[in-house]
């Protein structure tokens, strides 16, 4: 039997979805299949409206090996899992002779828990009832969602938790989900046959393509224990956000309230003594957390150290007079000592990390009005994990609309641990980069407008000038506008002083959910949407309601940000521009993605205004640019504002 061809593969699941083959797809899926049959490794940029999904589900469903696809957002595992995967796989079984399998898999806390729900979530005596069902009111929002939670556990065939609609909120959750650290293991558990975790690992085991997230294939990675099958293939989808998924899943972080509540959970399982111990560590930590002043720390200050090695060396004991003791006279026993083990654990690996003090690692206080002090540990990069366990023994392909900044792959390969495309040596991943492009012809459907007058941002305080820009570009476009600010302290005071100075509905992030947000902005053209870091990747609005993004300014990190001043810092000192790799980076990807949300059609039109003049006057301004999409380029505010009206009035005229 000769084998089904690629372009007629990619023809049959393109025609299922109605659409048919764009270059850029066809590219992409020849690049897939490439590095699949090589074992090579690929950077694939391919812009909105490329087809990204079928590009390389196509070529994964025909390898007929084990790949394993990893998103960032839900949203997108959703769409695979859902919608793209059984259209492709319903597609492609004739011409294929077999019926490819997929499955979904996530970290264990995101699958509901029948021990848990079944016998309760051994809680601290202060906490409530030890049956949370009883503890919380019928009446109560936490009791609502719990009844509704035990009802759901009757019927639900996967107890994934985004399978519930509507939602919980994360403390109902809390009560029926166990960390893989809690959990007692299958073959220890009176539910292990039942288990939704496990029977979800089961099925990712017998399945073609596995789709799981960034933070899961970072546990995979980080751990050591495998978590995901074995596969030939790995496929990073919104490659653009792993550094920080990953370098989220290597941070460790310490609170009092934290090592309380551990210090709670031991103590009925370990003699007086030892409990004693931890909780004297506990009350010392505890202390020093109290006059914690936010910022990093590059030596240890001498009481912090004291303390963190006090609670080291008490956890230590706990975790060894646990695992020597039984008391039947605890109810649920196994449940409480695995819960107590996983919380004591957890804070004897941060004190230790800490105390070890290692060159790669940053440490840092952050402080919270409501939430008091936080001690963090986190890598200083993550480029040598990922060399390491990413590209070794299977062929690695990352894509994202975003992985070329300032022109090139080498900043993105370089975050990933990679050499610059081209350096060949040994243990040196080899890899090439492709960017497919887009099927949107930027210059004829959008305009980037830097307003080049205005005055250049400060740290603090409103911007007068900027604000009556930003109403003028609001009102020639007839609403229809994404606000894109680089805080929340921003899109609020601008938020506040719009609604006083224009008549159209200006929501504002956190007000509603976001999926609320986003599809309210989509209904109603004259409507406005302001709002931070989620905004700038995640709104997808095609059509008239979105036909100006304005971003209030360049979204350089803080400076005071622990962990990028520290990156740059040690770029600086490897003899590279630490502003540059850095700072100048984390801006591009963000605008790259920013710009992103304004053509989402072959028939969207609109104008990106970036009200920060140093986007056409600063050195670092031409790298940034390049980084966005190709844009019919203007500082001239006159034009900006004649090419809303005219985008506005034609929207109109359409009835839209």
């Amino acid at each position: 039997m000769t084998k089904p061809s690629l372009p007629d593969l990619l023809h049959a699941a393109v025609s299922a979805v109605g659409g048919t083959e764009r270059p850029g797809q066809v590219a992409m899926a020849e690049a897939v299949a490439e590095a699949i049959d090589d074992n090579s490794h690929r950077l694939i940029q391919a812009g909105t409206g490329t087809g990204k999904s079928l590009g390389y589900l196509v070529p994964a469903l025909a390898h007929g090996e084990r790949v394993v696809v990893a998103t960032a957002t839900l949203a997108l595992q959703r769409q695979l899992v859902e919608r793209d995967l059984p259209r492709t796989v319903e597609a492609l079984h004739p011409q294929l002779r077999r019926r490819p399998q997929f499955a979904m898999l996530k970290g264990r806390s995101n699958y509901l828990c029948l021990h848990r729900l079944h016998e309760g979530a051994p809680q601290d005596e202060e906490e409530g009832l030890f049956d949370q069902f009883e503890a919380a009111t019928p009446t109560s929002k936490l009791g609502k969602d719990l009844l509704r939670l035990r009802d759901w556990a009757d019927e639900t065939e996967t107890g994934d938790r985004d399978d519930l609609t509507p939602g919980v909120s994360d403390k109902a959750w809390a009560q029926i989900s166990v960390s893989s650290r809690e959990c007692l293991g299958a073959t220890k558990c009176a539910y292990g046959a039942e288990c939704f975790a496990e029977a979800a690992r089961e099925r990712a085991k017998l399945a073609d393509v596995v789709v799981t997230n960034h933070a899961l294939l970072a546990i995979d990675a980080i751990e050591g224990a495998p978590v995901l099958p074995q596969h030939e293939v790995l496929i990073v989808d919104e490659a653009h956000e792993l550094v920080s998924r990953v370098t989220g899943v290597a941070t460790g972080e310490l609170t009092p309230g934290q090592v309380n509540r551990a210090v709670k959970r031991a103590a009925k399982l370990v003699d007086e003594k030892t409990a004693d111990s931890l909780q004297t560590a506990s009350e010392s930590f505890e202390r020093v957390m109290e006059l914690a002043l936010p910022g990093r720390l590059e030596v240890l200050p001498e009481d912090l150290g004291y303390a963190l090695m006090s609670l080291r060396d008490a956890a230590r004991n706990v975790i060894s007079a646990i695992g020597a003791t039984r008391d039947k006279s605890v109810h649920d026993e196994d449940a409480v000592r695995k819960q107590a083990l996983a919380a004591v654990e957890s804070i004897h690996g941060v004190a230790e990390r800490i105390t070890n003090g290692s060159e790669y690692d940053v440490v840092w206080y952050e402080r919270h009005d409501r939430f008091g002090a936080t001690l963090r540990v986190a890598p200083l990069s993550v480029s040598g994990l990922l060399r390491e366990k990413l590209f070794e023994d299977r062929s690695v392909v990352l894509t994202s609309a975003t992985l070329k900044l300032g022109g090139d792959f080498n900043g993105v390969a370089a975050s990933l641990g990679l050499s610059p495309e081209g350096v060949e040596g040994d243990d040196v991943p080899v890899w090439s980069g492709l960017d497919v492009g887009s099927p949107f012809d930027y210059p004829k459907q959008g305009i980037l407008y830097v307003a080049k007058h205005l005055a250049t941002p400060g740290r603090e305080g409103t911007r007068g000038d900027m604000m009556d820009e930003l109403a003028e570009l609001i009102e020639a476009a007839g609403g229809r506008t994404l606000g894109l600010f680089s805080s929340m302290r921003g899109a609020k005071a601008a938020a506040e002083e719009l609604r006083t100075r224009l008549d159209n509905p200006i929501l504002l992030q956190g007000e509603e959910t976001l999926g609320e947000l986003i599809k309210a902005f989509a209904a109603d053209p004259k409507t406005c949407l302001f709002g931070t870091l989620s905004l700038w990747q995640g709104v997808d609005v095609p059509g008239p309601s979105c036909q100006l993004v304005v971003m209030d300014r360049i979204p350089f990190p803080r400076p005071d940000d622990p962990l990028m001043s520290a990156r740059q810092k040690s770029v600086e000192e490897h003899g590279g521009n630490g502003f540059m790799a850095v700072a100048a980076t984390h801006a591009a990807l963000l605008m790259a993605q920013g710009a992103g949300r304004l053509v989402r059609a072959t028939g969207d039109r609109g104008v990106v205004a970036v009200l920060d003049p140093r986007l056409a006057t600063a050195r670092y301004g031409s790298f940034l640019r390049a980084t966005l999409p190709d844009f019919w380029y203007t500082t001239d505010r006159n034009q900006a504002r004649r090419s809303l009206a005219a985008i506005d009035a034609t929207a109109k005229a359409d009835g839209k």
